[in-house]
């Protein structure tokens, strides 16, 4: 789905203190006014709401907003709505947002539910054997054993989402179809292309937020929502630090299978020394992998995609067939590379969330974590529907009560779950080999329970019932 770079007209959108009752005022422009020229664009202009940021929490927050009655201007430096990205592991809470913001049903249609998430690991001497493979299979019962030939058959795991986690949903899905399906639920217009952040300042006490763009447009608006991603210049301009790289990067990839590909839905993790990696079936065509490594700092960006492509294949040489199956039917494009960073909230020395009721920050912006719950689009989207919901009940007089409450509500979540996902990621990267026999040995296969690990996931919220939308 293609949206054109439009004008962002104040008229068109109107703050709504209630979800209810009172009805959102648009001006009379039509669908012509998603396809507004570029050097048509006001040099200045005047909103009630402006979300900096078309990625996940930026998106999810504006469809949160409309839903409750509430018009939000969005701008997205790219001229498209980013593409790459590879896919994004989805839990129940995740679920439990899109369902809240009406968008759920449509991605289930696509996308695989999996079955299961092995906790175990291959025993250390299996990766020291070249060649040595780890077979997974799932019976009907729909449990999941995994087995190492290198162990002589013996059973490393067996769980099952039914009996260890009940009512758990975990889907992978596409970044670039989330953020086309979260687009979609938007009026035409609403999202304004190749829009840079240049700079921001506030304008006095009663004043709002004046945004400058890299073109040279200017943008007053009373609520700024910052949901520009892990390098937030809004989050810097706030005082919060760079986010703290973790020591690992990690290689991701979307298999193309365009007869079918050949995988049940499960999940797949092997194990090594200071090197993971997995692939999980996303589709009936599509399988996503990864690979995580230790390495003490990021290096030099890597822009060739067959350079990119032939050094993950490098880094699990003589690794399980299938993992390498997978990996070489990626086309080269589709692999990226990636430092994994996360930014500790600490109590007493974190920057606020917000500032003066006027600016907030969501999802990447204010808390990146690393991926090792998989929890960081989920925690996006949880941020969205709450941020939402708060500003929507409180109205624009009450906007900084509310994104107190939001943030007060919100660190509780996140700051343990940073926190969480960090640990987790350290404990499996060790490449330690009396650690890693412990971890592969003891912690994994005998002290971790898929139920107790999960209950992260469990997070609840009510259904955004639309707001009556003028013609």
């Amino acid at each position: 789905m293609a949206l054109a770079t439009a004008t962002i007209s104040s008229p068109q959108l109107r703050y709504c203190p209630s979800p209810r009752g009172r009805r959102r005022r648009r001006g009379r422009h039509g669908a012509a006014a998603a396809t507004v020229a570029a050097s048509a664009t006001p040099r200045s202009s005047e909103e009630n709401i402006v979300i900096v940021g078309a990625g996940v929490a930026g998106l999810a927050t504006a469809v949160a907003l409309r839903r409750l009655g509430v018009g939000a201007a969005v701008l997205e430096q790219g001229d498209a709505l980013r593409a790459g990205g590879t896919s994004l592991t989805l839990f129940k809470n995740g679920w439990r947002v899109l369902d809240a913001i009406g968008v759920a049903d449509e991605l289930r249609s696509k996308y695989l539910r999996i079955q299961g998430c092995p906790a175990a690991v291959a025993p250390l001497r299996s990766w020291i054997v070249v060649g040595s493979e780890l077979h997974f299979e799932v019976p009907a019962d729909r449990r999941m054993r995994m087995r190492s030939p290198a162990a002589g058959g013996r059973e490393l795991r067996e769980f099952s989402f039914e009996e260890e986690a009940p009512g758990q949903e975990v889907r992978a899905v596409e970044r670039r179809v989330l953020l086309e399906t979260l687009s979609s639920k938007l009026p035409p217009g609403t999202i304004s292309f190749s829009s840079k952040l240049k700079s921001i300042s506030e304008q006095g006490p009663a004043g709002g937020t004046l945004l400058e763009l890299e073109d040279g447009r200017q943008i007053l608006s009373k609520i700024v929502i910052g949901c520009d991603g892990v390098n937030s210049p809004i989050a810097k301009w706030m005082g919060f630090s760079e986010p703290r790289y973790v020591g690992h990067m990690a290689f991701r990839g979307l298999a193309e299978y365009a007869d079918g590909q050949p995988f049940e839905p499960k999940v797949n993790y092997i194990y090594g020394r200071g090197v993971r990696a997995g692939f999980v079936p996303v589709s009936p065509t599509k399988v996503y992998w990864f690979i995580c490594f230790n390495r003490p700092d990021p290096g030099p960006k890597i822009t060739d995609p067959a350079a990119l492509k032939s050094e993950a294949l490098e880094l699990v040489r003589g690794w399980p067939s299938d993992l390498l199956a997978v990996m070489r039917s990626t086309p080269e494009g589709a692999v990226v590379r990636t430092p994994l960073v996360d930014r500790w909230l600490w109590p007493g020395l974190a920057p606020a969330a917000s500032r003066g009721g006027r600016v907030v920050l969501a999802g990447d912006a204010w808390h990146p974590m690393t991926p090792n719950l998989g929890q960081g689009a989920c925690c996006a989207l949880e941020d969205a529907v709450i941020l939402a919901r708060r500003l929507a009940d409180a109205g624009g007089a009450q906007a900084q009560a509310a994104m107190r409450a939001y943030e007060a509500e919100r660190w509780a979540r996140v700051f343990p779950l940073t926190a969480r996902a960090g640990l987790v990621g350290a404990l499996v990267q060790w490449d330690n080999a009396a650690v890693c026999a412990a971890r592969d040995g003891v912690v994994i296969p005998r002290l971790v329970r898929l139920g107790p690990f999960l209950e992260h996931t469990n997070f609840e919220c009510d259904l955004l019932e639309p707001a009556p939308q003028s013609p």
